[in-house]
Order: structure tokens, then C-alpha cells, then sequence
């Protein structure tokens, strides 16, 4: 299984990189747009975002839209012993390079059972299936933030289409998305797909 996990990540990863800038900024720009429309969204009092690395879809202007509403802010940060840990953000200023050079929060307000009522957490991939299973980076690094949530969180993956295939190997510590956003369509993973699929309820702490 791994080895077919790394042929379909060198896959991906190579059709991905191919693209031209501008084509993938404009498809990153209509993936943004459908998510400031994103019923799961707009009604999130907490968003947990990823930033990006290489050629992932962008999430500056999800960032901007989230922090002009006064919804709470998150970010992944790299803690001890290859810990996780998910911060606070309350002004694009207090991110900055890590030690891997991917911008990383600075503060020190670590996300609470208390934020986790309607939180949504958008992840990035290399691939994902229309079930909801995904390919990461191969680091296990955000297995390991999905499953400190406990099932508390809508999760919503974005993807360019060309990196949503029909299934993938997966294995039981992988954690699955709920939804996939494209610049072509959201889909609700596991159900029928569709511009406008159905939301999964937000889960209550």
C-alpha cells in the first residue's frame, strides 16, 4: 500500500507542478470564492487554516474574509516533539516562517474544547477520493492535527479537480474529509456530488 501511495503522491505532485502560475492562481482564486459561499463556512464561529506550500490551493483571501468577520482563527504550528498545535491568529502579521519556512502562527492561544462548537478545518492534500480519503504529504502531520479534534469539526479539503480521483488506498489511522471544494464543484464525500452538495452538520462539543 505504501508503495502505491507514493506512485499516485509523485503523481499528483507532477501534474500539479506542471501547471503555469496563473492558471493555478485563477483556479486557486474560484476554489476561495465557492468557500466564501460555503453555507458550513459563513455559519463557522471557528476556522482552523492551513498555509500553503509549493503549488497548494491558496488561503489568503479565505483568511482575510474570515478575520473581517471576527470569526476565530487558526493555524497549525509545529510544537514539541513533533507535536502539533493549533494557534490563534488575529491579524495576518502574526504569521511568520517556521522552521520548515512555512508560515506558522507566533501567538501562544492554543485551540479549546470551547472552539470546537461549529468549527470548520480546511486541510490541504495531495489527493483525495470521492469517499473522503487523502493523500498527504506523507509527513502524517495532519493525521495527527485531525485527530486531536475527536470528530468535532467539519473538515473540507481543498483541491484543484485534477487531484480528486475515484478511490485511494487508505489505511484505518487516515483521516477522511467531509467535503471537497474544486473550482468545478463541492463535493460531499461519500454522497452524490453536485455545484451545490449538501453540507454535513456541524458537530457540538
Amino acid at each position: 500500500m505504501r508503495d502505491e501511495k507514493q506512485r499516485l503522491r509523485s503523481q499528483s505532485l507532477l501534474e500539479r507542478e506542471s501547471l503555469a502560475r496563473d492558471e493555478l492562481s485563477q483556479r486557486s482564486r474560484l476554489i476561495q470564492l465557492k468557500v466564501l459561499e460555503f453555507p458550513a463556512y459563513l455559519g463557522a464561529r471557528t476556522v482552523v487554516l492551513y498555509s500553503p506550500i509549493g503549488n497548494e490551493v491558496a488561503t489568503e483571501a479565505i483568511r482575510d474574509h474570515a478575520l473581517g468577520l471576527n470569526k476565530k482563527l487558526f493555524y497549525p504550528r509545529m510544537g514539541t516533539e513533533k507535536r502539533p498545535d493549533l494557534i490563534q491568529i488575529n491579524a495576518t502579521e502574526e504569521l511568520q516562517p517556521g522552521a520548515l519556512g512555512i508560515l506558522e502562527p507566533t501567538g501562544d492561544r492554543v485551540l479549546t474544547a470551547a472552539d470546537m462548537v461549529r468549527l470548520v478545518v480546511f486541510v490541504p492534500g495531495i489527493a483525495f477520493d470521492l469517499e473522503g480519503n487523502r493523500l498527504g504529504r506523507g509527513w502524517g502531520w495532519y493525521d495527527r492535527v485531525l485527530s486531536l479534534l475527536q470528530d468535532k469539526a467539519t473538515l473540507v479539503a481543498l483541491a484543484y479537480e485534477f487531484q480528486v480521483l475515484k478511490t485511494l488506498p487508505a489505511e484505518r489511522w487516515d483521516q477522511r474529509v467531509h467535503c471537497i471544494i474544486t473550482e468545478k464543484r463541492i463535493i460531499e464525500c461519500g454522497k452524490t456530488t453536485s455545484p451545490s452538495a449538501r453540507v454535513p452538520k456541524f458537530s457540538r462539543s
